[in-house]
């Protein structure tokens, strides 16, 4: 029996890198879903492949109806920013008996989303949400490095792409203007404590990649990690962008934010775009995501662990996702 996915966003960034692992590496029948048929059915064709099909779907009038018309027994979120938005896609897949997953990083938005579960198990279906760097592949490296410890007392997540691999979408700029400069709840020096979005300045060295600037950045990981393992200490997430002028541009430019000048960065979300393309022969096409902890370990000896992943040759859009990759593989053998 065929089986169709809905990847709804599929010709953004991360979008279109799952369409492509998605008919890569299963018999799924994909359907790629944007506003603009045109844009769908141009990247059905450069794919070139029987089972890429495109649609136009606009997501704030879908109605499960619509969504159980597609065809599709998983319908997967990839669009993004997720800063903001709230269940409507979600819920409308559950009503229409179809599973659900999302490629989400937004704090508030993963945060919540335990509310759709009893909608989700009357239904019969998977809603699934983070299925993606962070928090599902961050906490995956965790449960991992930190396996059988007495205690951890600190937890340190990094992620900083190439900038020329980097996708450079509107969505992916607006979820970290969505922070920037705002307060930040964080768990740091033994106690929850507000920074600034895109502050906590730092300069670390990450395998193969060099000297990186990395910033707080406002993911699920800041709750997640210190309600599931219970750090003494710290548990902080930061990203970085790799081109200097950029990375400290939007701190400068995040200040006005900060004091109240200016209570977002929202607005400025295409000229933030046009100047990162301006510079996009710049840079690398090598990104990377580290994972550090430290604690205790079973034998009662102080210990320090460090998972590295280095994306080459403009490898890191995919990534983020992995994790939804991987959920639909064990979806399509819980089915078969």
């Amino acid at each position: 029996m065929t089986r169709t996915a809905l990847v709804i966003g599929g010709t953004g960034g991360f979008g279109r890198r799952l369409v492509e692992g998605l008919l890569a590496t299963t018999d799924l029948d994909v359907v790629i879903a944007a506003r603009r048929l045109d844009r769908a059915q141009g990247l059905a064709e450069a794919l070139d492949h029987a089972r890429a099909s495109a649609v136009a779907l606009d997501t704030r009038n879908i109605t499960a109806e619509a969504r159980r018309a597609s065809g599709a027994f998983v319908v997967v979120d990839a669009a993004g920013p997720f800063q903001g938005a709230d269940y409507r896609l979600a819920r409308m897949a559950i009503a229409a008996g179809l599973h659900y997953l999302d490629l989400a990083d937004a704090r508030e938005f993963v945060a919540k989303f335990a509310a759709l579960d009893g909608e989700a198990h009357s239904a019969g279906v998977v809603a699934l949400t983070g299925a993606s760097s962070t928090p599902a592949l961050s906490n995956a490296v965790l449960d991992e490095l930190t396996a059988g410890w007495q205690r951890i007392d600190s937890v340190e997540i990094a992620i900083s792409p190439g900038h020329r691999a980097a996708p450079r979408g509107l969505a992916v700029i607006r979820s970290i203007l969505s922070y920037a400069g705002k307060p930040v709840r964080v768990f740091t020096n033994g106690q929850w404590v507000t920074q600034p979005g895109w502050g906590m300045l730092t300069r670390r060295n990450m395998r193969d990649l060099g000297r990186r600037w990395l910033s707080l950045c406002e993911t699920p990981d800041l709750d997640l990690v210190p309600l599931r393992l219970a750090p003494q200490e710290a548990a902080v997430f930061r990203a970085g962008l790799e081109l200097s002028v950029l990375h400290i541009g939007l701190l400068l430019a995040s200040l006005p934010v900060r004091i109240g000048l200016l209570t977002s960065l929202l607005p400025f979300a295409p000229l933030f775009r046009w100047v990162a393309e301006r510079l996009a022969r710049f840079g690398t096409d090598r990104g990377g995501m580290q994972v550090e902890a430290g604690g205790v370990d079973a034998e009662g000896v102080r210990i320090q662990a460090r998972w590295s992943l280095v994306a080459a040759a403009g490898d890191g859009p995919i990534v983020p996702t992995l994790p939804a990759l991987a959920v639909l593989r064990a979806c399509l053998c819980r089915h078969s």
